[in-house]
């Protein structure tokens, strides 16, 4: 059950109730693609670094370890030994960016893994088996996720299969939810608006969805190669079709500048593998902007990452060290860089929800942003 807090502007300020605790929102999912974030970081640390929800992929965990051995452990829960809300992928956005190794039907796509080659089929049922197998708190719809600057006639047949998909994913959730041997029978779902950059399939697909009152609903198939101005005309045109007493989750962005925009036009989840990716390379996030410890300047520097920063990484050790730890190839420095980003998000996002409380967001906002933009601190 979602609860509207505060609207300042269009920011909202909520709380999702779930089996699994309660989400404050705006707020950003960690990803833990194969059930841990990449970068040697533990289920502790996320409690450490205020995660408030962990985030794992459908399709990996089908093939590797098995959704049936997941089950067998007692549900992802236990088996990552994470306790608060996990939301799961539907798998069809892995399934989709596997082009040369896939071949879409009306009941689903038949693929191969990309581990070991291995002819699979995933259609809408298969989608809610595996993740009613892993026992997330929420499962994402099966949709088709056409490139965004697909031909109109493409991405229409695309949102009318995805809707028909849908349909056939609640049906299949439902039925579980009331089978004996389901780990979490109060599992939820959120359908996906997709369309491309056409608004009006956007809006036209939202309302319909909007209709069948989900416990939630994502924006999908952004972040694929379209500008950021028109990922915001996107998300401007859509959220007001959706409802406004259920979450909006914007799949898969992004920067702060992305997250700070797109809460300020009504989105309240969101998910990206950047701060992960970017910390395993040496860049970090900080209020001034993205450093790359890889710069031959932070060689004798002895300031944490980000002066007054409470994570693990900037109580204890310097930019100095870090950076030798990179360059040596040892894994502590990828994951110190990885808690350090994932921190900075996690602190972001209880900021963001802080303004929209006091009615000063857009003040918040344009102020994050002008600092993040003061390249010449770095």
């Amino acid at each position: 059950m979602y609860k509207l807090l505060k609207r300042d502007g269009n920011a909202k300020r909520g709380e999702f109730h779930t089996v699994h605790g309660v989400i404050q929102t705006p707020v950003f999912m960690n990803v833990g693609t194969a059930a841990a974030i990449k970068g040697a970081v533990s289920t502790e640390d996320l409690q450490q670094i205020k995660t408030q929800v962990e985030l794992s992929n459908t399709y990996h965990l089908h093939v590797r370890p098995g959704d049936e051995i997941v089950k067998a452990m007692g549900g992802l829960h236990k088996f990552m030994v994470w306790d608060k809300p996990i939301l799961t992928d539907s798998g069809g956005f892995q399934v989709f960016s596997l082009a040369g190794l896939r071949k879409i039907k009306e009941e689903g796509v038949y693929f191969h893994s990309h581990i070991d080659g291995r002819k699979i089929f995933m259609g809408p049922e298969e989608s809610m088996q595996i993740q009613s197998n892993l026992a997330s708190t929420i499962a994402m719809a099966f949709d088709e996720c056409p490139p965004a600057k697909a031909e109109r006639r493409y991405i229409e047949q695309s949102v009318e299969r995805t809707t028909r998909w849908l349909e056939r994913c609640k049906i299949e959730m439902d039925r579980l939810n009331t089978l004996p041997d389901t780990i979490n029978n109060k599992q939820m779902l959120f359908g996906i608006n997709q369309g491309g950059i056409l608004s009006d399939v956007r809006i036209e697909h939202a309302k319909r969805i909007s209709e069948m009152n989900l416990d939630g609903y994502a924006i999908g198939g952004l972040a694929v190669g379209e500008s950021h101005e028109e990922m915001y005309e996107v998300i401007e045109a859509t959220v007001p079709y959706l409802p406004l007493e259920k979450p909006t989750y914007l799949m898969g962005v992004g920067t702060p500048a992305n997250i700070l925009e797109a809460v300020d036009r009504g989105v309240d989840f969101f998910d990206c593998v950047y701060p992960s990716r970017n910390g395993r390379h040496g860049h970090l996030y900080t209020n001034k902007g993205k450093i790359n410890l890889f710069n031959a300047k932070y060689e004798k520097d002895p300031l944490p990452i980000e002066e007054g920063c409470q994570c693990p990484a900037c109580k204890t050790y310097s930019r100095a060290y870090i950076r030798h730890l990179l360059k040596a190839k040892e894994m502590l420095g990828m994951r110190l860089c990885v808690l350090h980003n994932l921190y900075f998000y996690n602190t972001m996002m209880e900021e963001i929800r802080l303004a929209i409380e006091e009615g000063r967001y857009k003040e918040y906002k344009n102020k994050k942003l002008a600092g993040m933009n003061d390249a010449a601190n770095n």
